[in-house]
């Protein structure tokens, strides 16, 4: 449905929401703050886009409408009376893990069901006090632990590009509405590819800021937490990379105790033409076999990059020691990761007579992946030694390259499965001799690649595939340089385009 404002035809509000159903959330503040539409109409506009097409997909299943209603009413009271705030009166929805006032966090979790939260999640306040309508929560794999987004509670999120796929996890939820054309701009958060993999599944952009720079507290379960969480972030996840820069910047200094004394204020990107960055383009993961995908990835990006005037430079062209020893590194993170967990998943009978077979000598990301569970904290002292004096090594590699591109993950993505034990399913991957299996933990290189290290990653579009499907790339930049990866994303997004909408959610855009 449309509501005119009391100045504006409806046949002209009804045009104005069509061109702002996949618009970015800076347009549709524009819009707001020009009067060509209020409030309220587009919240009436997400709505009921929500409510013909989330039947199936299911990207949003806590929707507080009322509320949200409310406030857009207020929003429109503050724009007649002449206020500005970056996001008065867009509707935006966030990641379920983030608490909403009046609203349950469960992370998918039966047990947590009833677990309504009281307050805000500082980067949801961050939100609402830039004017944000919060409009509900999207959905995620329960516990935030897995690439595919269903739980016992809120049940099966699909892919707008394709429904029998997943959107990815644990940020699918948002990325799919997003996508789908509810909302211009999601909260979610990263410690896997969470941001990432669902940005590159689903055809949106996708911030995972440099760890610290955005406050964890409020998120998750059980509640009540004070200790960040390990290699977690939140960031923000948009149709647009101006997007992703206006609402990182609201997401900063939310941290009640920091703020007393110290603030975070990030340098300007590095450059503001795509000539002038120095590339450091990575395709191929060491020891292993190059995925179609990847390829792909490497191929469009070497071919606008040069076609734009930057600089390009390949693994092999480095002198020895620059580039960090990417399989090395990524067995630090498997095992960081894994004694990050609060609760973690109990090990399958499979994966525990895996742990027991392991060798002393067996320094891979596999067993370290299964050590982690019970790492003993002087082997996580050392691991902490590791990822800092990585941190170190990739600021050297920036002083020669301002970001590094790779893919987001080796494939795009893939089929519902859920099967049990998680990590024992196999995904099929297409390779340049045909398709064969790749592993669960097999998906998470490039994307725990800045996990580590706390570097800052912005995923963007590349278009499509040969299939149809969404594939993008991730600019990673230096520590604490947020705003450079994300202007190499919008300044690629400027020459060659970006988002597109999936063909099924293009249609009945104004309701």
């Amino acid at each position: 449905m449309t509501t005119p404002t009391a100045s504006t035809p409806a046949a002209t509000v009804a045009e104005t929401l069509d061109a702002l159903t996949f618009a970015g959330a800076r347009e549709q503040a524009h819009a707001l703050a020009e009067g060509r539409v209020s409030a309220s109409a587009l919240l009436e506009h997400v709505l009921a886009r929500i409510a013909l097409f989330d039947a199936e997909l299911n990207a949003v299943p806590v929707v507080d409408a009322e509320r949200a209603r409310a406030a857009a009413r207020e929003a429109d009271a503050a724009l007649a009376r002449g206020e500005r705030r970056p996001l008065l009166g867009v509707p935006v929805t966030v990641k379920e893990s983030f608490d909403v006032a009046g609203l349950a966090t469960s992370t998918g979790n039966p047990a947590y069901a009833g677990n309504v939260a009281t307050a805000d999640a500082p980067a949801v306040a961050a939100l609402r006090a830039a004017g944000a309508v919060i409009v509900g929560k999207s959905n995620v794999p329960l516990s935030l632990a897995d690439l595919q987004s269903y739980n016992a509670v809120h049940g099966l999120t699909r892919n707008p590009w394709d429904p029998a796929r997943t959107p990815g996890g644990s940020s699918g939820g948002s990325a799919a509405a997003l996508a789908a054309g509810y909302v211009a701009l999601e909260l979610g958060s990263d410690i896997g590819g969470s941001i990432r993999i669902p940005a590159h599944f689903t055809g949106v952009y996708g911030h995972k800021p440099t760890y610290g720079l955005v406050s964890m507290r409020g998120t998750g379960v059980p509640s009540g937490r004070h200790a960040e969480r390990d290699l977690t972030v939140g960031g923000p996840m948009a149709r647009t990379a101006a997007d992703l820069e206006l609402a990182l910047e609201l997401l900063l200094n939310r941290d009640p105790l920091q703020s007393k004394a110290w603030r975070a204020t990030l340098p300007p990107a590095r450059h503001q033409r795509l000539a002038d960055f120095r590339v450091l383009l990575i395709d191929h993961w060491p020891g292993t076999e190059r995925t179609r995908s990847e390829r792909l990835v490497g191929e469009r990006l070497l071919e606008r990059l040069r076609t734009q005037g930057a600089r390009v430079s390949r693994p092999q062209d480095l002198p020895p020691g620059l580039l960090p020893d990417l399989a090395a590194q990524h067995r630090t993170y498997r095992s960081l990761l894994g004694s990050s967990l609060v609760e973690p998943p109990p090990l399958s009978d499979a994966a525990q007579a895996r742990l027991a077979a392991l060798a002393p000598e067996d320094r891979s990301a596999d067993a370290a992946w299964l050590r982690s569970f019970t790492l003993p904290h002087r082997e996580w002292l050392r691991d902490n030694e590791h990822r800092l004096a990585l941190r170190h090594q990739w600021e050297r590699l920036f002083e020669a390259f301002d970001v590094v591109v790779t893919p987001v993950a080796p494939t795009p993505a893939f089929a519902h499965d859920h099967s049990e034990p998680k990590d024992a399913r196999q995904f099929p991957v297409q390779y340049e001799d045909g398709v064969r299996p790749l592993g669960f933990l097999g998906l998470f290189t490039w994307a725990g690649l800045p996990v580590l290290p706390g570097l800052p990653a912005t995923s963007f579009p590349l278009g499509l595939d040969s299939d149809g499907l969404p594939i993008g790339a991730q600019a990673v930049g230096p520590y604490l340089e947020d705003r450079t990866p994300i202007a190499f994303a919008h300044l690629l997004e400027r020459a060659y385009g970006g988002f597109e909408a999936p063909p099924a959610f293009a249609v009945g855009r104004a309701l």
